[in-house]
């Protein structure tokens, strides 16, 4: 069913009870599971999986509108599926996994992130251990990678130095969001822009404006605090550069603007190489990193295809007319659609606790908000990374804090005072929604 047609169609409230379904399905059970009755050893909401939730959501869609047949309603999803966007963005997925499964089997994560530890001063480790998080973040394209490969660290220099634990460790969390709100083979990043049909560099550049003096600000506020603070010592680390090499490589090359296509398929032959020389790799682990990597986004990429699907039966229902006539209330200008886009996607994160679901979901709509409210389609993009990365760095209940907090044996919400980075990226969020909307 094409835009033209939708945008046609009569509001239906009843039409976005599938998106219900699955907030009591996902959401009810992990706040049941993570808060009411929890089981240790067990995060709570990854007790019902995501895949399971979104399953049951379609098919209520599918018991939905009898006017339609079966089988116009498989059409209806084939369309959304087979949008180029959508195929494109799985494409990258597994081109992703691959790359992530080899780098994290040739040793290049832990050797990159070894690497930088052993340049930086004792006095200046909280502010070191923030900027080498955000680069060991946008060279792997995970959040929840770089804050497994770091936290042991910020355990071992708040144990050493004597500072609060859950200091160390929150600004190894918004370290972790900045990276992979800019990295170009995050999944968040893919989605975001795939979704909006622009390209990866364009995104780049209208995100690092809000990031970067996000980021800047927060290292200042670092440093000020290692100034007043005392000497710390971090200890040696092992590392080898041929392995962290590769991921250097492949920033530069995405930062340039290299088509994400070439970039992941060179780094996945650099971390071949490097491998082979170093020892870290043989045929065999090679082939079975690249597959288990590839296997990793299985889930993610179920996902896309059921909420493509979803989002094609809300669309045809009325659903999105339905939303969108709620934003037109209060939203009457340019700057009301990006707040609308923005104030989407991140009451998505905090239902589905999943910042590239919540871009899936949020992605029909805001391209519909976009067209209606001539917001530049770069902005939608940067807006859905970045208020997704915002709510993801900051709820307790997500992979990223209980991630960290489980490593280090701490409460999640300890963290969310000492989540700097996400906090001041909030701030800068609204003020580009601002100044962009007078433009």
């Amino acid at each position: 069913m094409d835009q033209a047609n939708a945008s046609k169609k009569q509001p239906n409230f009843k039409a976005l009870l599938p998106i219900a379904v699955f907030l009591a399905l996902y959401l009810g059970n992990g706040i049941f599971f993570e808060y009411i009755n929890p089981t240790e050893g067990q995060m709570g909401f990854y007790v019902v999986s995501v895949v399971l939730a979104f399953s049951i959501s379609l098919i209520v869609a599918f018991l939905q509108n009898r006017s339609i047949s079966f089988d116009e309603k498989i059409h209806i999803c084939a369309i959304g599926i087979g949008d180029d966007n959508i195929v494109t963005m799985l494409f990258i997925f597994i081109l992703a996994g691959a790359f992530s499964g080899i780098a994290s089997e040739a040793g290049g994560a832990s050797s990159t992130a070894n690497m930088l530890l052993n340049t930086i001063p004792g006095r200046f480790a909280i502010p070191g251990l923030f900027i080498i998080a955000c680069l060991i973040s946008m060279a792997m394209g995970t959040s929840v990678g770089t804050i497994s490969v770091l936290t042991p660290i910020a355990c071992k220099v708040s144990e050493n130095g004597g500072m609060p634990l859950a200091l160390c460790v929150g600004i190894i969390v918004g370290g972790a969001m900045f990276g992979d709100n800019l990295s170009f083979i995050s999944d968040t990043t893919i989605a975001a822009t795939k979704t909006q049909g622009v390209g990866m560099k364009d995104k780049f550049r209208t995100n690092i404006k809000v990031a970067l003096p996000s980021a800047l600000i927060t290292l200042v506020i670092l440093v000020c605090y290692a100034f007043i603070g005392r000497d710390v010592t971090i200890g040696v680390f092992e590392y080898n550069i041929i392995q962290a090499l590769p991921y250097f490589i492949v920033l530069i090359m995405s930062i340039i603007g290299i088509n994400v296509f070439l970039v992941l398929p060179v780094g996945i032959v650099l971390f071949v190489i490097s491998g082979a020389i170093t020892g870290s790799l043989t045929y065999v682990s090679s082939l079975k990193s690249m597959g288990s990597g590839i296997s990793g986004m299985f889930e993610t990429m179920i996902v896309t295809i059921l909420v493509a699907s979803i989002a094609s039966m809300i669309r045809e229902n009325g659903g999105f007319e339905a939303i969108l006539s709620v934003i037109r209330k209060k939203a009457d200008s340019k700057r009301g659609g990006m707040y609308g886009i923005a104030f989407l996607t991140a009451f998505m994160d905090v239902a589905t606790a999943n910042n590239t679901v919540a871009i899936v979901i949020a992605a029909p709509i805001a391209r519909d908000i976009t067209e209606e409210y001539d917001v530049d389609p770069k902005k939608t993009a940067s807006l859905l990374d970045t208020a997704s990365c915002i709510m993801q760095g900051i709820i307790p209940y997500g992979a990223q804090l209980l991630v960290a907090a489980n490593i280090a044996k701490i409460a999640s919400v300890s963290l969310i005072p000492f989540l700097i980075y996400p906090f001041i990226l909030l701030i800068f969020v609204i003020i580009s929604i601002r100044v962009d909307s007078l433009s």
